[in-house]
């Protein structure tokens, strides 16, 4: 995930890019709508708090209208409420919007400024205006039909001049959220943004800096509880961009994963304390913005937990995007964390093949989507996790409009990738494939291979009464025309 800088009201303004930590100077041509980014200036007074009027004129609640409609503002493939292998899709899915993509993308990039200034946005990061987002993201979830969201901490209220006013500031935005969520929406989860602020240019949990590592761990502890105040806590996210190193030149890796492990020790104690029942989810990323980061993939994030003595306390949350920029595929990643009893959550997007970072793009790729929804039906469900679509709209997509039909055909693609599953599941062919390969473990000698009960003696022995052994066609081309069959 990638946390976009707000765009500044001034004409020159300073922005930090996460991509390469340098520092870039725009022009803009036109002022903001209404007031200057100045804090000091009446722009969070009360009279500003309030948008008059519709965040959305003209875009009516998306509905299902099905595979025939030629509507984008429709539902062609998610109907939430039809029932697929005995679960609703609204239930398979648990469909999520990421708030920082959505009210707090920008669509700059390490070449250019800000391409979206939404009709709501008055060109501040005050109290006022966060509010005026917190108002605009309740109607999109409204209107799309989707009851979660997702948020850090910084996203949806401003940074502070201290702790204690950072906070205060979080506290009335979370108040005005839990007003507006009601009954029906709550957020999927929540996360602490450890990685923008120059504070954390060494990382939260693994700075060499002790100071660093408290005021990580202060920053953390208010965010589990406000996810505690909004959702009673369904999930938690830690995701550690700023969690890895450089160079090992100037590095005590060793002694920064020890951190991160204590760290992590602490905030499952302090979620034990506050009766905070959620799931904690690491998500795994390579690298971007340091060169190496611990959470490596799946398989490195499984290993650090059991190393620590903390895979009961964790899952994962599978970012496709994340997957390919450590050279596997999304489905490799869903399984190593499906089979590791890990996968929790899935950060629904995808990268550009010809691009090598994360462009954190919706998923549009159905045959991709098919796979994402077979580990999805082999785990039983993501519930408590859910799909959160950690993506945005490419930076020439200016209309509010985009918005919504970004959001629909991520929904659609996964919901045709689920209705593609099922014709798979229940044709039976790819897994009576699968099964036939492996048969002649469905021995007795095949057996006591898999309860451990065999020995090398024993296995020499057979080796030597059976001979030379037939290797059988593998028939990959045949597992992929049934696979493409369902499409």
């Amino acid at each position: 995930m990638l946390y976009p800088q707000p765009a500044s009201a001034a004409i020159l303004f300073t922005r930090y890019n996460l991509l390469s930590e340098i520092t870039i100077k725009i022009q803009i041509c036109e002022p903001p709508p209404t007031c200057p980014a100045n804090l000091d200036d009446g722009c969070g007074s009360e009279d500003s708090e309030e948008w008059k009027g519709e965040f959305f004129p003209g875009i009516p609640k998306i509905k299902y209208e099905g595979p025939t409609s030629k509507n984008p503002l429709a539902y062609k493939w998610y109907n939430a409420n039809e029932e697929i292998l005995g679960k609703s899709m609204k239930d398979w899915m648990r469909f999520s919007i990421a708030f920082w993509h959505t009210f707090r993308g920008t669509g700059s990039d390490p070449f250019g400024a800000a391409t979206k200034v939404w009709p709501w946005e008055d060109g501040t990061n005050s109290l006022a205006m966060a509010k005026r987002r917190m108002r605009a993201n309740f109607e999109f979830l409204e209107k799309l039909g989707v009851d979660r969201w997702c948020f850090h901490d910084r996203d949806i209220a401003p940074d502070g001049k201290t702790l204690e006013e950072s906070n205060a500031n979080l506290d009335e935005i979370v108040a005005l959220a839990k007003e507006l969520q009601g009954t029906n929406i709550r957020p999927l989860w929540g996360t602490a943004q450890l990685f923008l602020h120059p504070r954390y240019m060494h990382g939260g949990a693994t700075s060499p800096e002790i100071g660093v590592y408290a005021y990580a761990a202060a920053q953390v502890k208010k965010a589990m509880e406000v996810g505690y105040t909004l959702s009673r806590g369904e999930n938690y996210v830690f995701w550690g961009g700023r969690e890895g190193y450089q160079t090992l030149l100037n590095t005590d890796m060793e002694r920064e994963l020890d951190h991160m492990a204590r760290f992590f020790e602490a905030a499952v104690a302090y979620k034990k304390k506050i009766g905070f029942n959620g799931t904690f989810l690491i998500e795994p990323k390579p690298q971007e913005p340091t060169k190496h980061q611990y959470d490596w993939d799946a398989a490195t994030a499984a290993n650090f937990l059991r190393k620590y003595g903390l895979i009961g306390e964790f899952k994962l949350n599978i970012e496709c995007n994340h997957a390919t920029l450590s050279g596997h595929s999304c489905h490799h990643e869903l399984e190593t964390a499906r089979i590791n009893g890990l996968l929790g959550n899935i950060d629904a997007n995808t990268g550009d093949p010809q691009i090598g970072w994360d462009t954190d793009q919706f998923l549009m790729d159905v045959n991709e989507a098919t796979l994402v929804m077979l580990s999805v039906i082999r785990n039983g469900g993501l519930s408590p996790g859910g799909f959160n679509f950690d993506a945005k709209l490419r930076r020439e997509s200016t209309d509010v409009e985009d918005l919504f039909i970004a959001h629909i055909a991520g929904m659609d693609t996964l919901a045709r990738g689920l209705r593609n599953a099922q014709k798979l599941i229940e044709d039976g062919s790819l897994d009576e494939l699968v099964r036939k390969r492996y048969h002649s473990f469905d021995s007795e000698l095949g057996a006591q291979i898999e309860a451990g009960k065999a020995d090398f003696e024993l296995l020499e022995k057979k080796a030597m009464e059976w001979g030379e052994p037939k290797v059988p066609s593998g028939k990959q081309e045949l597992a992929e025309m049934i696979f493409q069959s369902a499409m």
